[in-house]
């Protein structure tokens, strides 16, 4: 019996000792827990912050290029109105039409205006960028072909001139030539 009781005794050490033990792991477990979930808080805590620091510059940066556009604007605006009041009293005749034709210099700053596109690629991630390379180089692309039909067509409407110049006088020769051999005869 006494053996019995050691036993026993002993079994209720061990296992008192086995839960003590399985409490502090716990007790650990629990703190790294809790400590992983204020680290997670604080990091969502900082992300959020970011986002926000991000989103802010985003609006900052859009409502800057509207400043800008609207200061452009109205510097257009109010140039183009001192261009038409200067033409009023200038002492242009009233029966001139109001519309003049552009000049070449104009026209040609109209078209590079035209094809020339803002390049906006600071928000754009890879994927876009890429896609964008391959805009821009389908766009070069098509404008180098149509700088090479341009020149043909130049050169080819240069060699008909040229040609009709060359019918042109020798028609001129060859009428002079018939003028003076009737003149001869008469």
């Amino acid at each position: 019996m006494d053996k019995d009781l050691t036993e026993l005794q002993t079994l209720i050490g061990d296992h008192f000792e086995k839960r003590k033990k399985e409490e502090e792991d716990l007790v650990n477990l629990t703190d790294r827990i809790d400590k992983r979930r204020s680290e997670r808080a604080e990091q969502m805590k900082i992300r959020a912050e970011r986002e926000r620091e991000r989103q802010n510059k985003i609006a900052e940066e859009k409502a800057r290029k509207e400043e800008e556009e609207a200061k452009k604007k109205a510097n257009d605006d109010a140039r183009k109105k001192m261009i038409l009041s200067n033409l009023t009293y200038t002492g242009y005749k009233q029966g001139q039409p109001k519309t003049k034709k552009p000049t070449e210099r104009e026209k040609k700053k109209k078209i590079l205006n035209d094809r020339r596109k803002e390049l906006n690629i600071d928000h754009m991630k890879e994927e876009k960028l890429r896609e964008k390379t391959k805009e821009l180089w389908e766009w070069m692309r098509q404008l180098e072909a149509e700088k090479f039909e341009l020149q043909y067509k130049y050169t080819q409407q240069k060699y008909e001139i040229t040609v009709l110049r060359n019918r042109v006088s020798d028609h001129q020769k060859s009428s002079k030539g018939s003028r003076s051999k009737r003149g001869l005869r008469k």
